[in-house]
């Protein structure tokens, strides 16, 4: 299910950064935010200072934020994790039972997860599968690499949307490594946009789609692509108490958003299959 309304505000007065969260889905067990960009989910294993959206909430919640008083909480834990970088569904626990439960099935692969990701290029099938192993990059840590030795990691894609070099994919993730859909792609020949890591920082401008394109006087161009464009879209599993089935959706960011009204504007393929996705209404941009 999808719902709009309440947020959740944090603060890291450090860096003086905030965010409103919007709640995606909550009850008596669970409640799904919508992360937002650039954003550590869980502390950096190499640098324990960033902020982090685990150590924001239990921060709000020991401090007695009127959000976590309204809502009685004392526990929140956090059943996966998502990229700095990537937005979408975060899911999380507030209580030990349905903690464990959800560990277990998030380990055995049981919820369906289907991310959205802008990619270079357009590949020659609707649907394709990358089945290659993956493993830590020695030479490079928080990095990952595919090789013969690594762990198992399997992820289907699906094309939704075609336009001129450029391709929105569906990915769903059968296994859970690190970066995994980000080097599947890679390894497949369709980089991430905005994937400073295994993307070469690739960025789509509107001066590269837009005929005639031409700034204003003392302008400078803003990338339609800041931030990494992966989107955990949809996340579906039993209820860990109830058993019932949940789905839980995120509404595109904006900057996404924005990437597309422009790519189907100004950079339509010659033939697109099916239709676009039925995304909420595109954002008012100024050309």
């Amino acid at each position: 299910m999808t719902a709009s309304g309440p947020t959740i505000k944090l603060s890291a007065p450090a860096t003086g950064e905030f965010w409103e969260i919007p709640v995606l889905f909550e009850d008596d067990h669970l409640l799904a935010l919508a992360k937002p960009a650039r954003l550590l989910s869980s502390p950096d294993r190499y640098d324990a200072t960033r902020p982090n959206l685990m150590r924001l909430l239990h921060e709000a919640v020991a401090a007695g934020k009127p959000w976590a008083r309204e809502r009685e909480l004392t526990y929140l834990a956090n059943a996966h994790r998502l990229d700095f970088e990537t937005t979408g569904v975060f899911l999380l626990a507030k209580n030990r039972e349905a903690l464990v439960v959800l560990a277990n099935d998030f380990g055995s692969g049981t919820p369906k997860k289907t991310y959205l990701a802008l990619v270079e290029g357009s590949p020659p099938e609707e649907h394709f599968s990358v089945d290659v192993k993956l493993a830590q990059d020695e030479l490079h840590p928080g990095r990952m690499r595919w090789t013969r030795d690594g762990k198992k990691s399997l992820t289907h894609f699906e094309v939704v949307e075609r336009f001129a070099g450029v391709s929105l994919l569906s990915c769903h993730p059968v296994t859970g490594r690190t970066h995994q859909i980000r080097v599947h792609l890679k390894y497949a020949g369709h980089s991430i946009y905005g994937d400073e890591i295994y993307g070469r920082a690739m960025q789509l401008w509107l001066s590269s789609i837009k005929p005639g394109y031409r700034l204003k006087p003392g302008a400078f161009e803003r990338p339609l692509t800041p931030s990494l464009a992966l989107h955990a879209w949809k996340l579906e599993l039993p209820h860990p108490i109830t058993k019932i089935p949940i789905h839980v959706e995120a509404p595109l960011p904006r900057d996404l958003q924005v990437a597309l009204k422009y790519l189907r504007k100004y950079a339509p393929a010659p033939s697109t299959p099916g239709r676009p996705l039925a995304f909420p209404p595109e954002p008012d941009v100024e050309d």
